[in-house]
């Protein structure tokens, strides 16, 4: 019988301490990951807000402006689909009130 051969990635079991945003320890620029961690946020906190909600994808879709396609790629998570700012309107179109803080 012949033995499987494993990658030997499959079983390295050292850990790195994350950055805490997923894009920059994935080897985003800094600002790039950054940008990318929001539109996340904002999608995931839409995303929760339908389920409160209890709306459909075509509710959430007649509510917000766009196609129920739309909104199935949104609570999918397809954030590459969507800039910051369309996921600010659509988070001002779901009821949240979106806010822009910046920090020195």
């Amino acid at each position: 019988m012949r033995k499987k051969k494993i990658d030997p990635r499959l079983s390295d079991t050292r850990r790195i301490k994350s950055s805490g945003n997923v894009f920059l320890d994935l080897g985003f620029d800094p600002a790039e990951a950054k940008v990318m961690a929001l539109r996340a946020e904002v999608m995931i906190r839409i995303e929760q807000h339908l389920k409160t909600q209890g709306w459909t994808q075509a509710e959430a879709a007649r509510r917000l402006g766009i196609t129920q396609p739309r909104v199935s790629r949104l609570t999918k998570g397809k954030w590459q689909d969507f800039s910051l700012d369309m996921l600010l309107t659509l988070a001002a179109r779901a009821g949240l009130k979106p806010e822009l803080k910046l920090a020195a």
